[in-house]
């Protein structure tokens, strides 16, 4: 009976203590429009854009800042607290960077950012993001919050140059395919596949200029029979310092881990040429690199040789059972 007794004031005890206590469980769910800008300007002139932030989930209050960043070898982005020149601040009257505001649910906020350079700017690229991070609601006493900090942010890529001219650099580092077979013969490296083979190229570009760019061209496959096809380079930024794998359009779908740039599929027989093209910019030079493979019907062959054993190895075992 006592056991029993002690049993029910301990579920009055946290039923008690779940009703005292509430949980404040929000959902955040934040854009931002438009999610990336590139300008050029002179040193001494300024420009003013207008970002607008759409809060789709609960009412949250929202801290706008600017942050810089650089990119790594591989293209990645870090952000860091490097010195800019470029000066940022909002137009808006009610709202400035660094302090935060409030934003009800299917609200949309304008955000109005002025880029300063000022004279004497040092020529390059900057890179920005305007990031905007939710806060966390003050604390009611008996209340506790389930709601993590979420952050979108939008693209910032400034190239100041006193005269427009641009110092555009750039390298292929990776032009390869990733084949079933790779041999080498005489000093030449051969790329095999089987002809039913779906064809997988890897291309990586570095930019070793001073000013980002954003290649256009082709990767042309040519055949010995005459075959020929196109594939047209996507544009997509290379910022400076960094290095970024080309991708081309159309392209096959192929289940591998490693990414590729261009995936070929199609009924291959005999030696292929592969060809990429491309400039960084208006007036630049042209950028080539060139790869090869061969294609031969292994599976069918290994099949039909198959075949050919089996009805061999019948026909003798029929003849000799007729015998």
């Amino acid at each position: 009976m006592f056991k029993r007794l002690i049993k029910y004031l301990m579920l009055i005890f946290v039923f008690t203590f779940m009703l005292s206590t509430k949980v404040i469980a929000q959902q955040t769910s934040l854009s931002i429009s438009p999610p990336l800008i590139e300008a050029i300007i002179k040193p001494g002139k300024s420009i003013l854009i207008a970002y607008t932030i759409y809060n789709n989930g609960d009412p949250v209050i929202l801290k706008p800042y600017i942050a810089s960043f650089e990119t790594t070898a591989e293209g990645k982005m870090i952000i860091k607290d490097a010195q800019s020149p470029i000066r940022f601040s909002l137009d808006n009257s009610d709202i400035s960077l660094d302090q935060p505001f409030f934003l009800k649910t299917g609200e949309r906020q304008q955000l109005l950012v002025r880029m300063r350079i000022p004279e004497g700017a040092a020529e390059g690229d900057y890179y920005h993001s305007l990031l905007v991070e939710s806060q966390p609601p003050p604390m009611i006493e008996g209340m506790s919050s389930s709601r993590n900090k979420a952050t979108i942010g939008a693209n910032i890529l400034m190239t100041v140059t006193e005269t427009g001219n641009l110092n555009l650099d750039g390298k292929v580092i990776l032009f390869d395919l990733i084949p079933r077979f790779k041999t080498n013969f005489f000093g030449k490296t051969l790329n095999i596949f089987d002809s039913s083979d779906k064809i997988p190229l890897v291309f990586v570009l570095k930019n070793n200029g001073k000013n980002m760019f954003s290649p256009q061209g082709e990767i042309s496959l040519k055949g010995n029979f005459g075959e020929q096809a196109k594939y047209d380079i996507v544009p997509a930024n290379i910022l400076t310092n960094s290095q970024r794998l080309i991708t081309a359009t159309p392209s096959a779908e192929l289940k591998i881990k490693r990414p590729v740039s261009l995936v070929i599929s199609g009924f291959f027989l005999g030696y292929y040429q592969l060809s990429a093209n491309i400039r960084l910019g208006v007036n630049t030079r042209l950028l080539s690199a060139n790869t090869s493979f061969i294609a031969f019907p292994f599976k069918f062959v290994m099949a039909l040789i198959s075949i050919i054993i089996i009805a061999v190895l019948i026909i003798k075992k029929t003849k000799k059972e007729e015998e």
